[in-house]
């Protein structure tokens, strides 16, 4: 049994171990101890920040590539390099593409454990930990780290799971074992503010007093949850009903495996590069296409306007001012980022772009794989004498930009090319 078939075989189960392990420990405090529901909602809320933390680890240390939208900004430019930077020892690596994922998770995961934490934790109000309780609530949270920190290690690592994950698959199961621990969170909250009849109506409900709900309603919580947890992890099940329906439901999705590109040419091949400043000076078309940076420069360029109508010259002058050289700026660094360090090697009947910076082979295209070769040229182009190639393939197109030698990627097609 390979990697992959062991790792989908074991994960489930180790996870509903930790799942079993997560629901016994706050059970133990109920009977052991005597918890209320403010230290389970507590606990609850300490778990989710624990889920949060492993999966970013998990997503940090992804095996297969995330996936962007070639035209995004930044992000396309990633689309196409498989760049990872090695972990000495520990023969993982961290792939570029995972950097921006986490950039975004972070704030995200924290933004909700956050959130959660003040309509749960903070509804119970200062009934959230008594001194007796606290040693034992401070074991009960490190041992759920560890049990969660182990399942990591065991399936994730050592068996290799992260073979199968990408960033963005790595942190999606804390979304539904977050929504869960919310929901269930937010119930136990409200149960044990409700319980204290002396609290008047108009009164805040953090002066209730959840110690008086009964034990029993305590467990009906835990396993609540319990079994929410339990479907989650068995949504495997899910997945095989998507595969097996018409109706794509999203629980089937795969993370792209990283894409190999081949690199053989004739011995004879050719290398064309662009000039310097055509490397440094983005084309018309590049900023025709991504209106999102336009749209970034749109916020001060309003504002800018906004001042005029005031009369305020200065002000609005520098608005505007920013927004020209912030839409400039965009459009240029994500050109650098997709063309600055990129050569074209050709032969007869292949061309492959590599990208020196990276030092990654970015794509490659066979003469019968283009449907339309054109070339552009703009303004800057007719200063430079330079031109840029556009090859259209059936699912995308792939541009050459600021070359002199076109002749040479041209001559790998069998048709004039349609001049704009």
């Amino acid at each position: 049994m390979d990697a992959i078939e062991r790792v989908s075989t074991d994960a489930p189960r180790s996870e509903a171990v930790a799942v079993l392990i997560a629901a016994l420990v706050p059970l133990v405090g109920v009977f052991a101890f005597g918890w209320h529901a403010a230290t389970i909602v507590t606990i609850f809320w300490f778990e989710l920040a624990i889920m949060c933390f492993w999966a970013l680890v998990r997503a940090l240390f992804a095996g297969r590539p995330s996936e962007f939208a070639p035209e995004m900004l930044f992000l396309g430019a990633l689309a196409d390099r498989s760049v990872a930077i090695p972990i000495p020892v520990m023969g993982l690596e961290i792939r570029l593409s995972t950097l921006p994922v986490l950039v975004v998770a972070s704030p995200v995961l924290a933004f909700v454990w956050f959130v959660a934490g003040t309509v749960t934790v903070g509804l119970v109000g200062d009934h959230v930990l008594e001194s007796d309780a606290l040693e034992a609530v401070t074991l009960a949270i490190v041992v759920l780290f560890l049990v969660e920190g182990g399942r990591t290690v065991l399936d994730y690592f050592y068996r290799q799971g992260y073979r199968e994950h990408s960033a963005q698959t790595a942190i999606h199961g804390v979304f539904w074992r977050g929504g869960v621990l919310f929901f269930v969170g937010l119930f136990g909250a409200l149960l044990a503010t409700t319980a204290d009849p002396s609290v008047a109506s108009d009164e805040p409900i953090a002066d209730a007093d959840s110690t008086l709900v009964s034990g029993s309603l305590l467990v009906g919580i835990i396993l609540l949850k319990l079994g929410f947890d339990l479907a989650v992890v068995y949504r495997d099940r899910l997945q095989a009903l998507d595969e097996s329906t018409d109706v794509e439901i999203g629980f089937a999705y795969e993370p792209p495996m990283p894409a190999a590109v081949d690199t053989s040419l004739s011995n004879d091949h050719k290398r064309v590069r662009p000039p310097s400043s055509g490397r440094l000076l983005a084309t018309a078309s590049h900023a025709r296409r991504h209106p999102s940076a336009w749209l970034v420069g749109a916020f001060p360029a309003v504002a800018g306007l906004l001042f005029a109508f005031g009369g305020v010259w200065a002000v609005s002058v520098g608005l505007l001012t920013l927004a020209v050289v912030v839409v400039l700026l965009l459009i240029h660094v994500d050109y650098w980022l997709r063309y600055a360090g990129v050569e074209y090697r050709t032969d007869v009947d292949s061309i492959v772009a590599y990208d020196r910076l990276f030092r990654t082979p970015v794509w490659r295209i066979e003469a019968w794989d283009e449907s339309e070769v054109r070339i552009e040229r703009d303004r800057i182009d007719n200063w430079l004498d330079t031109s840029t190639v556009v090859v259209e393939l059936p699912d995308r197109e792939r541009r050459l930009p600021r070359l002199r030698d076109t002749d040479s990627v041209l001559e790998v097609f069998d048709r004039l090319p349609r001049r704009r």
